[in-house]
């Protein structure tokens, strides 16, 4: 085993070299010194990393090496999740979704990051780290044992296959879900538009939803607001087609009322509800804070 190790970088030298320093600074503090080169070869900066001494460490003689070289493989591992798998997300999205606007690419990207972590929560991103880590170091140890001289851009693209396809997935996944929210985000201005233009048929409608997003419509009296005032509605629905929340939908833009009033605190289903129906009708819908018809059985 060869006491040196050559790490090559296209990308991010600077960031290399900080690392390695801090790393062959650890090393040091063991009693080990290592010698750190710098040589300019194309487009190529190579760091030679060449054990000198170790006379004062306190391992065998024989596990030096083993160590030396278990520190660079750390030291490339944190290299490539924090600096190359930013760039690599940005580069399959350039290459598998150029036709996206800049703007849109941007999304993605952050959205594809989401997936790599799992999620916002710190808990969760850390371990997902910790797992990409012990993979991209489980390969780069294997691959040091024999071979003392490395390219970053190289490694992960003939030893990284299975990470990298990883990171396609993520993004493919970010393209789905900005599709979804994009065809969505329309469809709100759409109805938007629905209820714009329409003169409204009631000034206020109460609504109070049940378990299982069953619901009831009142008027300004707090009456039931019976089937008739809806016929037009009920008339183009096809049976079987359709769900109560889109049934809900074709009510309220149909009514397309001046002011909604949401009760019913305890349903499971209000909040998604309110969400999309809050983007439609904006400043028309409210919450009750608790009223007769909030005490409704089920609400």
């Amino acid at each position: 085993m060869q006491p040196w190790v050559a790490v090559g970088a296209i990308n991010n030298a600077g960031l290399v070299k900080e690392r390695l320093q801090r790393e062959l600074r650890i090393l040091a503090g063991e009693g080990i010194e290592v010698k750190l080169e710098e040589s300019l070869t194309g487009k190529l900066t190579f760091f030679f990393c060449r054990l000198t001494d170790f006379a004062r460490c306190p391992y065998k003689k024989e596990d030096v090496p083993v160590i030396f070289r278990q520190y660079i493989a750390s030291a490339l591992s944190d290299l490539i999740l924090g600096s190359w798998e930013q760039l690599l997300l940005q580069q399959i999205i350039r290459e598998n979704y150029y036709y996206f606007e800049p703007a849109e690419q941007e999304i993605i990207y952050r959205l594809a990051l989401q997936y790599v972590n799992k999620g916002k929560n710190q808990g969760a991103e850390s371990l997902c780290l910790l797992r990409r880590k012990n993979k991209i170091l489980k390969r780069l140890l294997e691959f040091l044992r024999s071979q003392n001289q490395i390219v970053i851009e190289g490694f992960i693209r003939f030893r990284l296959k299975e990470y990298t396809r990883d990171l396609e997935e993520a993004v493919d996944r970010a393209v789905d879900d900005y599709l979804l929210e994009k065809e969505y985000r329309e469809f709100v201005q759409l109805l938007q538009y629905f209820v714009e233009i329409q003169k409204p048929r009631l000034e206020l409608v109460h609504v109070v939803l049940y378990p299982g997003g069953v619901f009831k419509l009142y008027n300004e009296q707090k009456q039931p607001i019976t089937s008739d005032s809806l016929e037009e509605v009920f008339a183009h629905l096809v049976p079987g087609e359709i769900n109560y929340e889109d049934l809900l939908f074709s009510v309220l833009v149909s009514l397309a009322p001046r002011q909604i009033v949401f009760h019913g605190r305890q349903s499971k289903e209000k909040p998604v509800l309110l969400k999309t129906i809050q983007s439609v009708f904006q400043n028309r819908v409210r919450e009750c804070l608790g009223c007769s018809l909030c005490r409704e059985e089920g609400g």
